[in-house]
């Protein structure tokens, strides 16, 4: 392989693919690393079409399996027909001060082909949230600035949504929805009757209800309602990377792949005062080399992007690349989705899901909006989520156990969920730092992990549950249940911070254009970028922040120039 291109993307996942294709879109040719193994869309789905049967242990983890990953094994996708997607713990170490889930997918496609598909735009009162609190810096984008690539993103990726005309959450570009459940209806229409603040919407979620010419030219087609994404979908149903950008990247004839490699650090030049390059560990061979670009887009995942900036030292910056402000790694936050709410609604006996959710219903924030007014910042939305389980019969043998088990079935009364999606507020001391001895498997020293709840995260957690507890009242539930999962921060997956874009070089190392302030061929448009969490699920604002940013480097640098 070559080991010189117009640019380089580190990072074949949800915001890194994005980044290759709008590169490849403009004629740029580009370097796409991953430290994973490539996945290919079709081919490398192993058990994509398998039937529950045709799983060894009928998709259970055994006991050995989970002692060995006490981390990797605590997130909901984790099972017999996904595990190969997930980083096992010993593969890739790190150290917790304090507890902290570090979830991760190492392959090409990253966790685009696990995650949970849920897509919510960004409002105005997001972006403004830190103004109002104070309680971390200002954005130096706005609502408008991203809208645009908001619209770009959804149409190329394909969003099931309704139009709710909500100012808290604005409206995108949809595709039919597939609807909510009776309950779920049924807890709407009460929510509207009780509340003029809170509404209750159908899930927006990256599934094709539809197929328009843009996913066809993808090669995708319509979402079969199979729900298990995580295996790789074969129709392109859902958005993954392997399915969607990165097909479309290759097909331009700009795009080189280079899986297996470890990304050990960012070249920079002290004379250009720019980035011209990184070296690269392959994963299997451990051979080091250096490959040059006259730009880099770093989209790792939130904490190895830090990782990596902390350890691309130099004369100029000793303790980090762009590192001027002493606030790189720090400011990391994440959602918290420790307090949930179970109960069972005892109406719509005669009633069943029909067929297979893709997404749920959610309540968009609705605390401190427009002003400060509860005794804790920030807010929290709510993802609510209604079934009815069959309720097996096993005692029999023969011929009464099938009767029994298949004719009629026997549901149980429909149960109701609410999860809080919380924001966490971003704290100097919630940090990443190098471990000053302990390395990797590629010579590379370890992540250290310092985040931690706080009191204002308690005081979130109580409100939700005040809240919910009063809705799931009027709405006639009973057996009414607090849970409190005690799971530790990272498991929600939503990292982010560290590389914060602010105004001020002084307290932020990005621009309002995602380029680094010290380093200006240098572009982070992952969640390390994230001076804020808001309450939305974040993956959409990743990809529309990493469209735009590919877009300013085109437009503003001279990415065709000789290396």
């Amino acid at each position: 392989m070559k080991n010189t291109f117009q640019a380089i993307v580190i990072g074949a996942g949800m915001s890194g693919s994005w980044v290759a294709k709008e590169l490849c879109d403009r004629g740029i040719e580009t370097l796409l690393l991953d430290r994973g193994p490539d996945v290919k869309h079709l081919a490398d789905y192993p058990t994509t079409n398998m039937q529950p049967w045709e799983f060894e242990l009928r998709g259970r983890i055994p006991a050995k399996e989970v002692e060995a990953n006490p981390i990797a094994t605590q997130c909901y996708n984790y099972y017999e027909g996904s595990k190969h997607f997930f980083v096992k713990d010993a593969e890739h170490p790190y150290v917790q001060e304090k507890p902290f889930s570090w979830i991760r997918g190492y392959q090409v496609g990253g966790k685009s082909l696990l995650w949970a598909r849920q897509v919510q735009r960004w409002s105005q009162y997001d972006f403004d949230t830190p103004k109002m609190d104070k309680k971390s810096i200002e954005w130096p984008i706005s609502y408008q600035d991203i809208a645009p690539w908001y619209d770009k993103v959804e149409e190329f990726i394909g969003v099931s949504g309704a139009y709710d005309g909500l100012d808290t959450l604005p409206d995108g570009k949809f595709l039919k929805p597939v609807g909510l459940s009776v309950v779920e209806n049924q807890f709407r229409d009460v929510i509207k009757e009780h509340y003029s603040d809170r509404h209750v919407i159908y899930g927006r979620c990256a599934h094709l209800t539809e197929v328009k010419d843009i996913h066809r030219q993808q090669g995708r087609g319509l979402c079969q309602h199979r729900v298990i994404c995580e295996r790789g979908c074969p129709f392109g149903g859902y958005f993954s990377a392997n399915a969607s950008t990165i097909p479309w990247a290759l097909r331009s004839n700009h795009l080189t792949i280079r899986p297996n490699s470890v990304v050990e650090s960012i070249i920079y030049d002290e004379n250009s005062e720019q980035a011209k390059g990184v070296v690269v560990i392959d994963r299997l061979s451990k051979e080091r080399i250096e490959i040059k670009s006259n730009v880099v887009f770093l989209n790792a995942g939130t904490l190895n992007s830090n990782l990596i900036l902390l350890n691309s030292k130099s004369a100029r910056f000793p303790n980090g690349l762009g590192n001027d402000s002493g606030m790189l790694g720090k400011f990391v936050a994440f959602h918290n989705y420790r307090a949930r709410m179970d109960a069972v609604c005892h109406d719509f006996k005669d009633r069943v899901i029909d067929g297979k959710n893709i997404t749920n219903a959610y309540m968009p924030r609705f605390k401190n909006v427009k002003k400060q007014d509860q005794a804790f910042v920030r807010g929290y939305a709510i993802a609510i989520f209604a079934n009815r389980y069959i309720q097996e019969e096993t005692k029999g043998i023969g011929q009464e156990l099938l009767d029994q088990m298949t004719i009629p079935a026997n549901y149980g009364p429909w149960r109701v969920h609410a999860m809080m999606m919380g924001e966490t507020i971003p704290k100097e001391s919630s940090h990443v730092r190098l471990h000053e001895e302990l390395k990797d498997p590629w010579g590379i020293p370890q992540l250290i992990t310092n985040i931690d709840y706080d009191e204002n995260d308690a005081l979130m957690a109580e409100d939700f549950y005040q809240e919910a507890e009063a809705m799931f009242k009027k709405a006639g539930y009973t057996d009414i249940t607090r849970i409190d999962t005690k799971q530790a921060p990272g498991l929600d997956i939503h990292h982010m911070g560290g590389v914060r874009m602010g105004t001020n070089p002084s307290n932020s190392l990005l621009n309002a254009d995602n380029q680094m302030h010290a380093c200006k061929n240098l572009y982070v448009s992952d969640g390390a970028c994230m001076s804020s969490t808001a309450t939305q699920n974040p993956s959409l604002t990743f990809m529309a922040l990493s469209a735009r940013a590919a877009n300013h480097a085109v437009e503003n640098l001279d990415l065709k120039k000789n290396i």
